[in-house]
């Protein structure tokens, strides 16, 4: 296995995803791909490799939850780590996430010290070699 590096970004929002992209950036991280929909999403991911996904709940086309629930039942991309960034709080939403194997969870807004710990806890979590960048002093490698 090699350390998580490529991610994929999937919010309608672009200040958002522009924001998620700069604070991987700041982390060290350099490909870093964006979408603003669920269905390209799952395209993307199907047609190449990703380390991470980070994604909205709210996404047209498929929205989080539907995206979530095709990659867990999909044999090649079942294991690929999902961040959850929402502004969703409500417990049915957390509740939800959990029951279809989200990786994480992380509520909107955020600052970078929360993502990379998210990120680090999860790579701890799925025994994914520590990625080298700012975020593997947070996993305690």
């Amino acid at each position: 296995m090699h350390p998580v590096s490529v991610f994929l970004i999937a919010d309608t929002n672009s200040p958002m995803r522009q924001t998620i992209r700069s604070m991987l950036l700041e982390c060290g991280f350099s490909e870093i791909h964006e979408v603003d929909n669920g269905a390209t999403a799952l395209q993307k991911l199907k047609s190449r490799k990703f380390d991470f996904l980070i994604t909205d709940i709210l996404l047209p086309g498929l929205d989080g939850f539907q995206l979530l629930a095709a990659i867990r039942s999909d044999a090649q991309l079942q294991y690929l780590p999902v961040l959850i960034v929402t502004a969703e709080a409500d417990m049915d939403s957390v509740m939800h996430a959990a029951q279809q194997d989200a990786s994480g969870y992380v509520l909107k807004p955020f600052t970078r010290a929360t993502l990379e710990e998210k990120i680090a806890v999860i790579c701890k979590k799925l025994h994914l070699p520590a990625p080298s960048t700012c975020i593997a002093s947070a996993i305690g490698s």
